[in-house]
């Protein structure tokens, strides 16, 4: 199965696979989860339905790969030295306006797992647990180091510190996330919840 699945890869080039990519986000910007189709993914991006089945199975899994694709920074390749330098290399990875793109495309993405059971699947297994394991990495050596207590009770909390202060920013102070609020937050928050 690897190999038939490596073998459907090799025919789309890494080019063509980040065009396909960007156009899927901006058709997921533009119209929403829902209203996503293969058939206008396929007009888009000038590719057959069947291409695009073949390669990515289902809608659920091509956009959630579209948004894996986009990440500027992979949590689990980070490492300082330092759990705060760690959180300010991630920060700083980032771009404040596709920050603020993809934290709306989030929240647009949030709404349709409560209907979408597979889209809800797909971020899972292709998203967020590979970042939790990224992020479970970081704090791990951060124990290790001695910069944290293993039996610091915020520890299990930092992903939903983290998730919360980018998707909640826009709703309390009507204002996107950036890299100043960030860092203010982890050093104001984070990093003194954890004892760090």
């Amino acid at each position: 199965m690897a190999d038939a699945a490596t073998g459907r890869r090799s025919r789309i080039t890494p080019e063509r696979e980040a065009e396909l990519y960007a156009a899927v986000l901006d058709l997921l910007r533009e119209v929403g989860y829902d209203a996503l189709t293969m058939d206008a993914v396929a007009a888009r991006t000038r590719s057959s339905k069947a291409t695009l089945y073949r390669q990515w199975g289902s809608k659920p899994e091509l956009v959630v790969k579209a948004l894996r694709h986009q990440k500027p920074v992979t949590i689990g390749e980070i490492d300082t030295g330092s759990l705060p330098g760690d959180f300010h290399e991630m920060v700083s990875q980032s771009d404040d306006c596709q920050m603020d793109r993809d934290t709306s495309l989030m929240r647009g993405l949030a709404m349709a797992v409560h209907e979408n059971a597979d889209l809800l699947r797909a971020l899972r297994e292709l998203l967020f647990e590979p970042e939790m394991t990224g992020l479970d990495r970081m704090l791990r050596r951060a124990v290790e180091r001695g910069e944290i207590s293993a039996d610091n009770p915020a520890l299990e909390y930092v992903p939903h510190m983290l998730v919360g202060a980018l998707v909640v920013r826009g709703l309390i102070d009507n204002q996107p996330p950036t890299k100043a609020f960030l860092t203010s937050y982890i050093d104001a928050v984070v990093l003194p919840a954890l004892g760090a």
